[in-house]
């Protein structure tokens, strides 16, 4: 369950009110007139099952409450209520299934975002990344996967074709490329400096390295996993259950492919640095390319259900 705090003027909480009441899966409906200061007007506090929110959050903006009001949505963790349980029961589908495409858009907008936190990030993921294909330890490789903030601008991506939002599109993009290109960089000075202590060698780059040669050694296995991975990152996304982005962060070599390419380029290794860079942008268009039909399957099939239960 969801929960709404709208703040309404006074000349349109009535339209609100009918319209909570009319939308199937809707329940607790609480209304405190001239109980807002800021903006002023009344507030009307509402549940409503997850798979009935986006519908309703939707007509809230058309008629814009939020712009003249205020939209607060929360998840429910615990909900002890017959009335929303009967509320659930009568919402179409499931409520694990239902994408919120107002709370997708703000998520990938914040995530999205470049920032010093965001570059600080994927730069210490692909300095890790760096250590991991020197050493060939598949741990550091991993642990780096972990850390690297990527997923986000590849989630705004997607979800920026589905919506058709030009501008969360150029902020992912440039989040990304200007991302990356940061962290290659640095990580080529930080090869440098691993060098002058005898740290990182180029003897051991060229080695076999059984445990990460595949970061520069791509292969159709590379585009399938991509793809898999795209399609539960946005699956995890969308359901809310963003716990499972770890196991899909782990699963791309994005970050590692990176740092591969930018140690040896940094070596004048550049068989090794292309195949690395063709690695990278495989594992990013296949994330893209299955996030987005992700999204337009998921649209697609919320739209039909709708559809279907509004037909007499």
């Amino acid at each position: 369950m969801l929960h709404l705090r709208l703040i309404t003027p006074a000349d349109r909480t009535d339209d609100v009110v009918r319209l909570i009441e009319k939308t199937v899966g809707t329940a607790h409906l609480v209304v405190l007139p001239g109980a807002a200061r800021n903006p002023a007007g009344d507030v009307v506090m509402c549940d409503v099952a997850r798979e009935a929110g986006d519908e309703l959050i939707g007509a809230l903006r058309e008629w814009g409450l939020d712009r003249t009001g205020s939209i607060a949505v929360e998840n429910i963790d615990l909900s002890l209520s017959e009335r929303a349980d009967k509320a659930a029961e009568e919402a179409p589908g499931e409520g694990a299934d239902a994408v919120l495409w107002e709370q997708l858009t703000d998520a990938t907008h914040e995530e999205s975002t470049l920032s010093v936190t965001y570059v600080a990030f994927i730069t210490l993921a692909t300095m890790i990344a760096a250590c991991g294909v020197v050493l060939d330890n598949a741990i550091l490789i991993v642990g780096a996967m972990a850390v690297g903030p990527e997923f986000g601008p590849l989630a705004g991506i997607c979800t920026s074709v589905v919506q058709r939002h030009p501008r969360l599109a150029l902020r992912s993009l440039i989040a990304l490329l200007v991302g990356f290109a940061a962290a290659m960089l640095i990580t080529v000075g930080f090869t440098y400096v691993m060098d002058g202590i005898n740290l990182f060698t180029k003897v051991r780059l060229e080695a076999e390295r059984p445990n990460t040669n595949f970061i520069y050694r791509p292969d159709a296995f590379s585009f399938v996993v991509a793809v898999l991975a795209g399609i539960a990152g946005t699956l995890s996304l969308t359901s809310a259950k963003s716990g499972l982005l770890v196991g899909v962060a782990i699963s791309v070599t994005t970050v590692p492919a990176a740092a591969n390419a930018a140690v040896a380029f940094a070596y004048t290794e550049y068989r090794q640095a292309w195949g690395s860079t063709e690695q990278l942008l495989l594992n990013l268009m296949g994330i893209v390319l299955a996030g987005t039909v992700t999204l337009l399957i998921q649209k697609w099939l919320w739209a039909s259900q709708r559809r279907n239960i509004s037909a007499p």
